[in-house]
């Protein structure tokens, strides 16, 4: 559970008492986002007032956390043990996580262009982790945001999955990409082919957002907890989730480009990972994610889709 910004609880605020009736006399306010506010219960849990739209199916997103939780990971993943209803407010009760973010979104803070060696460790550190814990059924379940349908709904692999919602992404708004990405349809076929032809791959537990303010660490660096699944969560080739991470770890900062290429290759490295796969699975980011806050240039994730298209070998192959 992320201690998010805002966090200063109105003198007036009744879900203090409310939790504190329940049995959580130490009960604070420690954060507020766009999907509610996040209270502090004390012995290892927190609770989420939700304000923001939850996810459609809690049971399949606690079951979901618990196929994670139950592998014996280095960091503390999300986990749900209660769900309740008041008055028309859904209420979370959750492990609290520890640590603090690994940093600020790059959108809020320049990074600078030497990459932390802690941050490459603890990045390294998180995609071994998860790759060491099997997709599940619930995993396949999900649905990627914006999409209408479970990933893997009449697929068998991860690759034609994603290939079908690279063709249902572009379907939904292309024509706005098209605009500002030369080439666009002939590029999103080529995209689904590199997708239909890559080898196959195990099958693990994809966070689909490792963005640093999703990772927690502690005073020496190290990794301590992983949190917000659910953007791009579902099960599929690990080196999707390397990919992303790659591109998403410094999307707004002026060495953005340096670092999404300086990653590539540490984990195409490190991890064994061919540089055309990562290559292949960051057009297919890209081009399932563009739409998903704006339609044009004055959108940050918009523009930032669309440049890594422009520059992305497999797309302009």
């Amino acid at each position: 559970m992320e201690n998010l910004p805002n966090a200063e609880a109105p003198l007036s605020d009744p879900w203090l008492a409310y939790f504190a009736d329940r049995g959580h006399p130490a009960v604070r306010r420690v954060g507020a986002g766009v999907e509610g506010v996040v209270y502090r219960l004390g012995d290892g849990r927190a609770a989420k007032v939700w304000s923001g739209r939850p996810p459609t199916d809690f049971d399949l997103t606690r079951q979901v956390y618990a196929d994670i939780a139950r592998h014996p990971l280095p960091f503390s993943t999300p986990e749900i043990f209660d769900i309740e209803d008041h008055d028309g407010v859904v209420v979370t009760y959750e492990r609290e996580l520890p640590g603090d973010a690994m940093r600020v979104d790059s959108a809020h803070a320049a990074y600078e262009r030497e990459l932390p060696t802690r941050h490459r460790d603890a990045l390294l550190a998180v995609l071994r982790g998860l790759a060491s814990v099997p997709g599940t059924d619930a995993m396949r379940r999900l649905t990627v945001q914006g999409d209408d349908r479970p990933l893997w709904r009449d697929h068998d692999h991860f690759r034609d999955a994603l290939a079908a919602l690279v063709a249902r992404a572009a379907a939904r708004h292309g024509a706005a990409l098209a605009a500002c990405v030369p080439d666009f349809e002939a590029g999103v076929e080529r995209t689904q082919q590199a997708l239909r032809v890559l080898p196959d791959a195990p099958v693990t537990a994809i966070h689909g957002d490792l963005v640093p303010p999703n990772i927690h660490i502690d005073a020496a660096g190290r990794p301590v907890a992983v949190l917000d699944f659910g953007f791009y969560t579902t099960a599929g080739d690990p080196a999707f989730e390397a990919a992303v991470t790659a591109s998403v770890y410094d999307m707004y900062g002026p060495h953005a480009e340096e670092h999404t290429e300086e990653l590539t290759r540490l984990f195409a490295h490190e991890l064994g990972y061919p540089p055309a796969t990562l290559t292949a699975y960051q057009a297919a980011y890209a081009l399932t994610t563009y739409d998903l806050f704006g339609l044009d240039d004055r959108d940050w994730h918009f523009r930032w889709c669309a440049g890594q298209l422009r520059r992305n070998a497999v797309f302009h192959a």
